[in-house]
């Protein structure tokens, strides 16, 4: 090869950008397929409960469609994880049932573009998973009543009518993360004279949701297959997004009659 043979060689050869010489077209680097279990890995860290069980589950609703191979294995694009990013993102921060974010992202809309709450609705709105490690984390009853601004004689009271239970460790209380959560909702209705005494209607409301749920559930749950329980799981987990959804909506439509009274 002469000189100029091997200049012109190199001249068309694209460099390790996927670019080739001057005038010559771009070449775009052929995307990435991820398995799932790749994806499952690649969301790890920002979404501790995402399962391979999750993933399917998902496609089974209608929220994912992975190609396949042609031995029948799902291959996830780029795209498909971003997708998958902002459905679990939904889910968790804005606690959004699943079958509105269907909807949403039917409709063509971005995550950008999905109205989502206020970060203070947010934060009181956060979805606790089922298997939620951070259940685990205890904070201190003093912590907890500089948190949330209540008063030390309301978490009396709403342990009183257990609503919260707390535990007992070296003789402190200590609440979990829900139970804080819990005291947190409640400090607010307090400021519009609400008591412990009137919130039993939600606990006993709540107490009939879950044994409807558990109904429902059980089986599958103390199944000793994993897949199965885990597909439990997720289902539960979905289910009771729209129970609360649910009852978000007949709330307003009995307090638009209200406001339709007044008028």
């Amino acid at each position: 090869m002469t000189a100029s043979e091997a200049q012109a060689s190199t001249q068309s050869q694209p460099d390790s950008n996927g670019t080739g010489g001057p005038g010559e077209p771009i070449i775009a680097a052929r995307e990435k397929a991820l398995t799932i279990g790749a994806v499952r890995k690649t969301l790890a860290k920002e979404f501790g409960d995402v399962s391979i069980s999750k993933i399917r589950y998902l496609e089974d609703q209608k929220l994912l469609t992975p190609k396949r191979t042609e031995g029948g294995y799902r291959v996830y694009s780029q795209d498909d994880v971003a997708r998958l990013r902002t459905i679990l993102r939904l889910q968790r921060d804005e606690y959004l049932p699943l079958r509105v974010i269907r909807q949403e992202l039917s409709a063509g809309r971005s995550e950008d573009e999905i109205p989502t709450s206020t970060p203070q609705a947010s934060r009181s709105n956060r979805r606790f998973n089922l298997t939620d490690d951070q259940a685990q984390t205890l904070y201190a009853a003093d912590d907890v009543l500089a948190d949330t601004g209540a008063a030390p004689e309301l978490v009396k009271e709403l342990i009183d009518f257990g609503l919260v239970t707390g535990s007992t460790r070296a003789g402190a209380t200590y609440f979990d993360e829900n139970e804080r959560e819990i005291i947190r909702a409640v400090t607010e209705l307090s400021r519009f004279g609400v008591s412990g005494r009137n919130l039993r209607v939600f606990k006993t409301s709540a107490d009939r949701e879950a044994a409807l749920l558990e109904q429902i559930f059980a089986p599958a749950l103390r199944s000793r297959s994993n897949d199965r329980r885990g597909e439990a799981i997720e289902a539960l987990e979905n289910l009771t997004a729209v129970t609360s959804h649910l009852k978000h909506l007949l709330l307003v439509r009995d307090l638009r009659r209200l406001v339709a009274t007044r008028r």
